[in-house]
């Protein structure tokens, strides 16, 4: 499962080792801006899966996205693929006071 957390939760929890904060926005949302650091891997690219099976299922994954809405359907996904160290940004993007970067 995933826990749903606020952006004070979610911005300590980045700064520990063996993390990685996952975007699944669109690539045009995510030109508007990211959270430093951020892995953009669209949720409605037809490749999705494949990519998040890719990913190191030893590491904790902070997820986001506008609202919060479909990020918490993509730790849904990615627990039912065996990740279990999962952190959804509970309001997404919009919620989120802390820094934003340019996507790269």
């Amino acid at each position: 499962m995933f826990q749903n957390v606020t952006g004070e939760t979610f911005f300590h929890l980045s700064e520990q080792p063996d993390t990685v904060i996952l975007d699944v926005r669109s690539p045009e949302e995510a030109r508007m801006g990211i959270i430093p650091g951020a892995k953009v891997i669209n949720m409605f690219d037809c490749d999705f899966m494949k990519k998040i099976e890719s990913l190191d299922h030893s590491k904790t994954y902070l997820v986001y996205c506008r609202s919060g809405n479909r990020s918490a359907q993509a730790c849904m996904i990615m627990s039912q693929v065996g990740f279990d160290q999962l952190y959804n940004l509970a309001g997404g993007l919009m919620s989120w006071q802390g820094p934003v970067a340019q996507a790269s």
